[in-house]
């Protein structure tokens, strides 16, 4: 079966929810109450235990093929634009992310900033805290950041909405 990687994460999803609906199935059912008096066979529920044991694995493997293809995929296509492989790609984003992050914090401060006095510490001085960067090239990098954050994300997405590989199911 030749899949995206975008379709291959919507297959897992299905296979991983018909996996925990099989166990919540056989959770519920493996084991029934019946009072006293009353015939355990009226109320026995619908259940076969070498059958859902066979069903799970099968769901397990599916599941296990799946994630393997995947991450062959992930290791060895190459985002053309960057030059390196899903995998690294993946390892680039949250770097990205988190300078951004970084890059935000530091430029919204104000160049000078009245410093708030602690609790228990009364005082008639004022302290104001200083930025020790340029202001201009903290929001210079930010907006490169963001762009290269964006452009990363983009060509991510057009690898695992086109690029497409054998999974053997």
């Amino acid at each position: 079966m030749l899949l995206t990687s975008a379709e291959s994460s919507k297959l897992l999803k299905k296979l991983k929810s018909e996996y925990d609906a099989l166990r919540d199935k056989e959770n519920a059912s493996a084991t029934f109450l019946a009072s006293v008096g009353e015939d355990p066979e009226s109320v026995r529920p619908k259940y076969d235990y070498t059958e859902t044991k066979m069903q799970l694995n099968a769901l397990s493997l599916q599941i296990r093929k799946l994630k393997h293809a995947v991450n062959l995929f992930n290791t060895t296509t190459v985002i053309p634009e960057y030059g390196i492989t899903i995998d690294e790609m993946l390892v680039l984003i949250p770097q990205l992310s988190a300078e951004k992050g970084k890059l935000a914090e530091m430029a919204s401060r104000l160049p000078k900033a009245r410093e708030p006095q602690g609790y228990g510490r009364p005082s008639n001085i004022i302290d104001y805290r200083y930025v020790n960067y340029d202001l201009d090239t903290v929001n210079k990098d930010l907006s490169e950041v963001t762009d290269e954050l964006s452009k990363a994300q983009l060509a991510l997405d057009r690898i695992n909405h086109t690029e497409k590989f054998e999974v053997d199911l």
